[in-house]
């Protein structure tokens, strides 16, 4: 099934699609200008209102992402603006001025200012705006406010001249890859690839990459059955927590080969990295993978391809007992500290760095080494039942499986 092109809705069909909760688009016009004032995507199923405000020259000028929340309110979630220096600017030209505000329900903002866009500096500031700039109820099919008239000074009200919807049909062979839709977060892909000998896989930097068996790293005992994973050097956390049956699972690390021309030495070198590491609940296959979330995560706010992680500044995660990470963690310092590795240390070449117990529960710590500093996602994989059957955190970006 591919998508067709856009074919006229009329105004009752749209509202029906409205009430439905199925994706629509509008467009905005007035006589006379070849470009759009605005065009609006509508999906209440996924929680999304997109809204575009275009120029004169059709080039997009103001980008708005709403997000429906606590049933009837729509969280003005993020606003980007471009200025563009003269009528020949490209659209989104590289030094085309940038402003973006995000906001958070709870009411925190960030205002980014970029006046020469990629090109020059940057500011972060507080975004300071009122609930009202924040907030608006959702408003009924053909009650929209027409933000391009309050944008370009125009009067209002001004009419729609034609509605959209993308409809899908058999036998089309390609589609637009500007097609405007509803963000999507981003996805694990395929994890169990990773782990699987024998799979040719792919990246920019190394066109032809082999996974290798993954190498048992020892276990680890969780017996409170509440599974943590998080940054262990920062003295809080765990942000992410993955309940599991209490027991004692093994600790992986999934390898990958390839080959590269080493500058220095002039020659071809073969090379083995670990690709992810994971914490291996059940034997079981993984049939699904989905992002491990705090309690105050909400996936209707993520953007495209965004994700919620741990956040590390010291290229560092680790999996260990939830109930009993303080401990745990203070250990570690320890460790770190003193050189005291009391608790005992992985083999050598392991990106597992530390492991510590706490000696009267028997929980455990597994510290490991990521590419960077930032955010890591963690996936969790469940089985046809629904069961965790294991936890995994990549050390670098996700292969794509080569081509057969």
């Amino acid at each position: 099934m591919r998508r067709c092109r856009w074919r006229p809705l009329s105004a009752e069909a749209a509202r029906e699609r409205d009430a439905a909760g199925l994706p629509y688009v509008v467009e905005y016009r007035i006589p006379g200008r070849e470009a759009p004032l605005e065009v609006r995507l509508v999906s209440w199923q996924v929680h999304h209102v997109g809204l575009w405000v275009y120029d004169e020259q059709g080039r997009r000028v103001q980008e708005v992402d709403y997000r429906l929340l606590d049933g009837d309110r729509l969280l003005t979630r993020r606003t980007r603006r471009w200025g563009y220096a003269g009528p020949g600017m490209p659209e989104f030209d590289e030094e085309a001025s940038r402003t973006t505000v995000t906001l958070h329900p709870d009411g925190r903002g960030r205002l980014v200012r970029e006046p020469r866009g990629s090109k020059g500096g940057s500011t972060y500031t507080t975004a300071e705006v009122t609930e009202e700039e924040r907030w608006m109820d959702r408003p009924e099919f053909g009650c929209w406010p027409v933000l391009s008239a309050q944008v370009h000074g125009l009067a209002e009200p001004v009419t729609v001249r034609e509605a959209a919807v993308e409809r899908r049909v058999a036998g089309v062979e390609s589609e637009p890859a500007d097609r405007w839709r509803a963000p999507r977060p981003g996805e694990a892909g395929p994890l169990d690839a990773l782990f699987r000998p024998g799979t040719r896989m792919t990246t920019p930097a190394d066109p032809e990459m082999t996974v290798v068996e993954p190498v048992r790293r020892g276990t680890l005992h969780v017996p409170s059955g509440l599974l943590g994973i998080d940054c262990p050097l920062d003295g809080r956390g765990p942000r992410l927590t993955v309940p599991v049956p209490p027991g004692e699972y093994p600790l992986e690390e999934g390898r990958i080969t390839f080959g590269y021309v080493c500058m220095y030495e002039e020659r071809w070198v073969d090379r083995t990295d670990t690709t992810a590491v994971r914490l291996c609940v059940s034997d079981a296959p993984a049939v699904s993978w989905e992002m491990a979330m705090a309690p105050e995560d909400d996936p209707r706010l993520l953007g495209e391809g965004e994700v919620y992680c741990f956040s590390t500044d010291g290229a560092t995660g680790a999996f260990a007992d939830a109930r009993a990470w303080g401990p745990l963690q203070e250990r570690f310092d320890r460790v770190m500290a003193d050189s005291d590795a009391d608790d005992g240390v992985p083999d050598a070449g392991s990106i597992f760095l530390v492991r510590t117990r706490e000696p009267v529960s028997g929980a455990e710590l597994a510290a490991f080494a990521v590419c960077s500093d930032g955010d890591h996602p963690v996936w969790v994989g469940r089985s046809a039942d629904g069961d965790v059957v294991g936890v995994v955190v990549l050390i670098d970006r996700m292969p794509e499986l080569a081509a057969p």
